[in-house]
């Protein structure tokens, strides 16, 4: 009996060892200059873009989630996987009883063994050891083995129908890569924009201050002109309305700064006191894009529509599961078991009794007039077809984002160069009509109405860049390039 205890302790060690521990994997960029440490003790720090996508790699919380769901998900899978490797199981008891005829002590011990095939041959071994030692009676021993296996040859028949859940557990991994994939890009592109609506805001703070400051050097004009008699003096009151009018557009400005920080703050998973400041230059280069090769990279790198394509995949396992489920029950069955009984006791002495015996045959099980057992078949049918549905409108869909990306990437472009000349040519206006301020050709109120053009033609600016920016952003988004582009590995094993 110690033999056998031995050696099913030591085939039971590698199940008790294998414990799960939940230590979940976090992505990150290889990209230079962007997996140093920043440092957040400054009274004010400065962030760079590549900064933001590291701290959000490494603190945001939807990247951290999902980043341990993938813990559970990958155990799923091993579950999967290991359904055609034996499986033990010890069952076991000691007793002791006390009564008015005898007392005794039963100790019991039944293994028994499992072992499922891809064609869904069904192996099981038991081995039971009994052992009863009592006071009066004696002691009584058994021990037997029971051998069986089944071979089905209609539901469950066959490497389609037994391998099917696992071939699902596979491509629901393989969608489960995607999700992360998708989540890990989206939440980097979402950081990468409100990194760049902090740069918006600090930009806009910058242009109401220095229209706040030309206002202030107008105003000393306007009293220059009044002292010298060459300007009325009721006219300044325009130039102190708009001074006003700038103060409280700096006001604006300061209160969109603070929100735009505290959004990216929390977007990295930071201490929403801690004072940064978004300094990335703000540049542009024009892009050339093909829509024919984009839309082309998006099918094979979309993850949604990957995710789509392997849906079709899952209805059709689901369908092959449903249909085997639908089937007869029609199995090849055969066995043998060998029972060994050994008693010893005072009156009779020793005695052992050896039995064994065999069998093959077939059994059967089929459900007559219940319609419920076609349900699940029904089902999966409407959802294979409906999945080619789903795989049409999803190409046409990622046809439709691919067209219109590409496109809002070149008006985006055209708008912020048709920005840059209105710039240029208000500032240019402004000059010229301050020189004719001065010479007593021009009147106040038009001066301060080519500020306000000014203004808006620097916040028009401002936006258009912004916006192209964000369309390339949106473009890799959209491709299922992001992570490419930022050079991010998932290091998802």
């Amino acid at each position: 009996m110690s033999k056998w205890l031995w050696l099913l302790a030591l085939m039971s060690l590698p199940v008790i060892a294998a414990d799960v521990v939940i230590n979940p994997s976090a992505p990150s960029t290889t990209r230079s200059g962007y997996d140093r440490g920043v440092s957040l003790k400054a009274q004010v720090t400065d962030i760079t873009l590549g900064d933001a996508v590291y701290l959000g790699l490494r603190n945001n919380p939807a990247i951290r989630s999902a980043y341990l769901q993938r813990v559970a998900q990958k155990f799923d899978l091993r579950v999967a996987e290991d359904t055609f490797n034996p499986k033990l199981t010890l069952n076991s008891y000691y007793r002791a009883t006390r009564g008015s005829a005898d007392n005794a002590r039963n100790a019991n011990l039944a293994p028994n063994a499992t072992l499922l095939g891809e064609y869904g041959t069904r192996l099981s071994m038991n081995w039971t050891q009994q052992l009863n030692n009592a006071d009066r009676a004696g002691r009584y021993r058994r021990d037997g083995l029971d051998l069986s296996i089944i071979q089905p040859l209609m539901r469950g028949a066959g490497w389609d129908a037994t391998t099917a859940p696992l071939r699902l557990s596979r491509l629901a991994e393989q969608a489960n890569r995607l999700n992360l994939k998708a989540t890990v890009a989206q939440t980097i592109s979402q950081i990468i924009a409100t990194y760049r609506e902090l740069l918006r805001a600090q930009e806009q703070l910058s242009i109401v201050q220095d229209a706040l400051k030309r206002s202030g050097t107008l105003l000393e004009v306007n009293k220059a002109l009044i002292s010298a008699g060459r300007m009325a003096e009721f006219e300044i009151v325009q130039t102190e309305a708009d001074i006003a009018t700038q103060q409280l557009g700096v006001e604006e400005a300061q209160n969109q700064l603070d929100t735009s920080r505290l959004a990216l703050l929390r977007l990295l998973a930071l201490d929403l006191s801690t004072p940064i400041r978004a300094s990335e230059a703000l540049e542009a280069k024009p892009m050339s894009i093909d829509r024919r090769q984009a839309f082309n990279l998006a099918q094979t790198q979309q993850p949604e529509y990957l995710a789509a394509l392997l849906g079709s995949q899952q209805a059709d396992l689901n369908l092959v599961i449903a249909k085997d489920s639908g089937r007869w029950q029609v199995d090849l069955v055969a066995g043998a078991n060998q029972i060994r009984d050994a008693y010893n006791n005072n009156d009779n002495g020793n005695t052992n009794n050896r039995t064994w015996d065999s069998y093959a045959g077939v059994q059967v099980q089929i459900p007559i007039g219940d319609i419920s057992t076609r349900q699940a078949e029904v089902r999966a049918r409407v959802n294979v077809e409906d999945q080619e549905i789903r795989i049409t409108d999803a190409r046409q869909e990622l046809e439709r984002s691919v067209n219109d990306v590409v496109r809002d990437l070149g008006t985006r472009w055209r708008q912020y160069e048709i920005s840059q000349r209105a710039v240029e040519l208000s500032r240019r206006k402004i000059e010229i009509e301050r020189e004719k301020l001065s010479a007593g050709r021009s009147t106040n109120f038009q001066v301060l109405s080519f500020e306000t053009d000014l203004r808006n033609a620097e916040n028009a600016q401002l936006n258009a860049l912004i916006a192209y920016l964000n369309a390339q952003t949106q473009l890799d988004l959209t491709l299922g390039m992001t992570l490419e582009s930022w050079e991010i590995a998932l290091n998802d094993y």
